[in-house]
């Protein structure tokens, strides 16, 4: 009998560069840009960034001039953009790696001109709406004719891509065409994340930052999700054994049986990223002859185990894997029943170094 204790955290690349693939097709003409910040949405930088510059893209973006050292590596040839913009704190991560700033505010403008990088022509991010950074027309108004004219991108975010209906994305594709328009009639232009793609080619403008849906997330959804599963995460079993009617199940004894079960002692928990608000609610499939067998998760989740009803499942022992995420129950699914979204769950699980991760094709 062979004995496992160690979470396996699989990403397929082969599927993410489709996914690219496809949202280059909905995007053209527009240029793809791959947003890889936060590690790759933790999925790994390096990794994910090679993947992608090695299948034609030429563009990314990331939040911090730390993680575009990284990314430069991988990229060697690419633009690679800055959300956070630049500090004297990051200097040098944009100067060793020719890192192209964000300009998101006026003080970040002055810094910029007092530590200009020779070839380096910075983007400037612009307030539609979404009231997080960005230049407000009364800075704009402030600007020179010379100091509009020294950026390579005119940059904004929408609010609620993730709604078709949604006010919000008209009010604030207005108000980036107006600010176009006025300050930036020859600047190329992006407004659109993952989501912006799916409203229509008018939110395209010259370029599009593809991220979340890069990675399978449903970033629509308010319609069927186009984008292909990418992460597989199983853990081993530790031990099964019988719970009898009336006995309880971990911390605080949130679950007692309702009569005689059959339970596995799984070998992850929210110290793998696992949200502890899966407990009583998530859920761990099982396969039986070729069947998903979906097994509660019963009581709390703890930092290392969780515990679930597998009753239903006939065969089951001490090695076998139970999967967590996969293409019969995907992140959405689990960030659903977490009561959070795709974009956390994954940051989350992917920081976790006690995973074995793999590479897939």
């Amino acid at each position: 009998m062979s004995i496992y204790t160690t979470p396996i955290f699989n990403i397929n690349l082969t599927k993410m560069i489709e996914n690219f693939n496809l949202l280059k097709k909905l995007s053209a003409p527009a240029i793809p840009a791959a947003v890889v910040k936060d590690d790759a949405y933790g999925l790994g930088a390096y990794e994910i960034t090679q993947s992608l510059y090695q299948n034609g893209c030429r563009h990314f973006f990331v939040a911090h001039g730390s993680e575009g050292k990284i990314v430069r590596h991988a990229a060697p040839k690419a633009e690679i953009f800055v959300l956070q913009g630049i500090g004297e704190d990051s200097f040098e991560y944009f100067n060793e790696a020719k890192l192209i700033p964000v300009i998101c505010s006026p003080a970040m403008l002055d810094f910029w001109h007092t530590h200009k990088i020779e070839g380096i022509r910075p983007a400037i991010q612009v307030e539609t709406g979404l009231n997080r950074l960005g230049f407000k027309v009364a800075d704009l108004e402030k600007l020179t004719s010379s100091e509009l004219s020294e950026f390579s991108y005119v940059l904004s975010h929408l609010s609620c891509a993730d709604e078709q209906a949604h006010f919000m994305n008209a009010r604030q594709l207005e108000n980036f065409h107006k600010i176009k328009q006025r300050f930036f009639a020859n600047t190329p232009a992006t407004l659109s994340a993952s989501d912006g793609v799916f409203l229509g080619s008018e939110f395209h403008f010259d370029l599009t930052r593809l991220g979340a849906a890069l990675y399978g997330i449903n970033t629509a959804p308010y319609r069927e999700n186009e984008m292909k599963n990418i992460l597989e995460l199983k853990a081993p079993v530790l031990q099964v054994k019988k719970l009898d009617k009336g006995e309880f199940v971990g911390y605080s004894a949130t679950f007692r049986a309702p009569c005689d079960m059959k339970i596995a002692i799984v070998s992850i928990g929210y110290g793998d990223g696992v949200p502890r608000s899966l407990s009583n609610r998530g859920k761990v499939i099982f396969y039986e002859n070729g069947k998903a067998c979906y097994c509660p998760i019963l009581g709390r989740v703890s930092m290392d185990n969780i515990i679930c009803d597998v009753s239903s499942v006939q065969n089951i022992s001490t090695g076998d894997f139970g999967y967590l995420i996969n293409d019969d129950y995907t992140v959405d699914d689990v960030a659903r029943d977490a009561g959070t979204i795709a974009y956390e769950l994954i940051s989350n699980l992917g920081k976790n170094p006690r995973f074995i991760r793999n590479y897939t094709a």
